[in-house]
């Protein structure tokens, strides 16, 4: 950050925004006199409190005479005055005991996540699933439709489902979509979808006499079905813990979270950067490339499984979030998900 505080102002910037993310109230110089101790009057307090303002880090709401901290003094909070502290041992046990993984399809385990972030943190959950590309292949079936149109489900080894319909330009008996799965479920389990793609292009470019109707056919048809990315699968839990924060309550504030939480783009975008980052990332809704959760911060990171796939899971919740609290959440959840996926594919 180009702008430096000095010791007091690096103190009350601090004061500002823990008082401010307790209460959601501005913070006024003599409650920082009152609950911190700083041996200042609150005359010397507000004189900061006017410099921390004209440099950015805080700003006056209507004409109350206290201040809360702007999208800037957040950032300056976080990468300079945040301490972030290690869960205990008893803290992970607990943690861990909260997540009840067992007997779950995969599906199942990401939505358990989301519902218990958003349980543990008071703020809402969010799990976006390994990427299609990314996942490894286990099991593939063709469902017959209509004519022409055939649904194709995919199963990852991780046991995520995805469902896609294709046009066929012959029209197949169920018989035959029968030995064209049997073909696949031999010929391409362990491989990633990126792999099949690449030798579904290349297999389809040599001589069609090395293969059989059947086989090509089954190799035309998964080019098909797997070419194309499949929408990303965002699970979304706690939606309702927005209109518990007093920033969201009035009604055109809450229909532009909810807008954002329920058409998912903008949080697939943000959870992608995330995936593309190691440990966790924190997001701030007021950069103006974020600006699709203004007012709110998304608390992130990656997951992985044993083969590669990688996911993100994090919190979205208010700007004044209880960084310290959620962060270390996050981060030890995202450590056990990658471990529970690695354990799961051995």
């Amino acid at each position: 950050m180009a702008e430096e505080l000095n010791q007091r102002g690096q103190d009350i910037l601090e004061a500002i925004v823990e008082d401010y993310i307790a209460s959601a109230e501005p913070v006024g110089s003599r409650s920082i006199t009152r609950r911190h101790a700083m041996d200042l009057s609150p005359a010397t307090v507000r004189n900061v409190m006017a410099d921390l303002e004209d440099m950015g880090f805080l700003c006056s709401p209507h004409t109350s005479a206290g201040r809360i901290p702007t999208s800037k003094g957040f950032h300056y909070y976080i990468d300079t005055l945040l301490e972030v502290r290690d869960l205990s041992a008893l803290e992970k046990q607990r943690l861990s005991k909260s997540y009840q993984f067992q007997g779950l399809q995969m599906e199942d385990v990401m939505q358990e996540v989301g519902r218990v972030l958003s349980g543990i943190s008071s703020y809402t959950g969010l799990v976006m699933a390994p990427k299609f590309s990314s996942t490894v292949f286990r099991h593939i079936e063709f469902v017959k439709l209509s004519h022409g149109r055939l649904l194709v489900i995919f199963v990852s080894e991780t046991g995520l489902v995805q469902n896609k319909v294709i046009e066929a330009e012959v029209d197949w008996s169920a018989q035959e979509l029968e030995r064209m799965t049997n073909y696949l479920n031999h010929t391409l389990p362990g491989m990633s979808i990126q792999e099949i793609r690449t030798r579904l292009a290349d297999e389809l470019q040599l001589e069609k006499a090395r293969f059989d109707q059947l086989q090509e056919q089954a190799m035309s048809l998964s080019k098909a079905a797997l070419m194309d990315e499949i929408e990303e699968k965002v699970f979304i839990s706690g939606t309702s813990r927005m209109l518990e924060q007093p920033e969201f309550s009035t009604p055109g504030k809450m229909k532009k979270i909810f807008h954002t939480l329920e058409s998912k783009e903008h949080l697939v975008k943000l959870l992608d950067q995330a995936q593309a980052a190691d440990g966790v990332q924190i997001f701030i809704g007021s950069q103006t490339e974020h600006d699709a959760i203004e007012g709110c911060s998304l608390i992130s990171s990656p997951f992985s499984g044993k083969k590669g796939a990688v996911g993100t899971l994090g919190v979205i919740g208010p700007v004044r979030m209880d960084y310290s609290h959620v962060i270390p959440i996050v981060d030890f959840t995202a450590q056990l998900v990658s471990r529970i996926l690695k354990r799961e594919a051995e």
